[in-house]
């Protein structure tokens, strides 16, 4: 199910793992260890530039949910970065409030969408010249639906394991943005009918892409997930 979409100065502050190019150069992945001012104070981040090449476009990625342990080292949210890098994008990630070395509480999504934002202004002066995207996983999927569908300009919405519990998602059936949701198909938080029904009322342009996991946490599929963020990345990036 699903309908196919139409697509509408980097100072390093640390080395990550080499990975050895095809000509057998080794390039060092640019990775930058960053403190981001929130709305409540300091917001801990991360941010990673493509290998090999100046970044076409960026994103910032949002974690899960932050009361069950999520953070931005969590590994779906790694996997959609690193596919989205592989794709020629820079990538901010980042800890909403409370969590790791950000400072403040949790605000139950209200707040958690603010601190996004933030990160999204910080990236935006970053990067003033690239267009930007936004991608989440569980609680960051929700969260990034929200800010992208109420603010212009993201080139696409990407929204891993989208939780159909978690309050209205009303604000999806008149959001104009290019949405993608990939969803498993074992998913105990954002089940396969659920997802569906939802989905049909939503606006387009969109795409529902389901991948075969174990649950939630795309168990047992990871790659294959980071293989379908990369594939639907490229055909957004300039």
């Amino acid at each position: 199910m699903g309908q196919a979409l139409s697509p509408a100065n980097f100072s390093m502050g640390g080395v990550g793992r080499r990975k050895r190019l095809p000509h057998g150069v080794y390039m060092p992945r640019r990775i930058e260890s960053l403190t981001i001012d929130g709305p409540v104070g300091d917001l801990e981040a991360l941010l990673e530039e493509p290998e090999g090449a100046a970044p076409r476009m960026a994103a910032v990625v949002c974690h899960p949910h932050p009361l069950y342990g999520g953070a931005m080292h969590n590994k779906v949210v790694y996997r959609m970065a690193r596919g989205l890098r592989r794709a020629g994008v820079a990538v901010l990630r980042f800890n909403f409030r409370g969590v790791g070395r950000s400072q403040g509480e949790h605000a139950h999504l209200r707040g958690e969408i603010e601190d996004a934002r933030a990160a999204l202004e910080w990236l935006r002066t970053r990067y003033p010249d690239l267009p930007y995207a936004l991608a989440g996983f569980s609680f960051g999927a929700r969260v990034i639906t929200e800010l992208g569908c109420r603010a212009d300009g993201a080139r696409f919405l990407l929204a891993a394991g989208f939780p159909t519990r978690y309050g209205s998602a009303e604000y999806l059936a008149q959001c104009g943005a290019a949405k993608i949701f990939m969803q498993s198909t074992h998913d105990q938080f954002g089940p396969r009918p659920e997802l569906e029904a939802l989905y049909a009322a939503w606006a387009e342009p969109k795409r529902l892409v389901w991948i075969e996991a174990a649950d939630h946490f795309f168990a047992g599929a990871l790659e294959e997930l980071e293989q379908k963020v990369h594939a639907a990345a490229v055909e957004f990036v300039a």
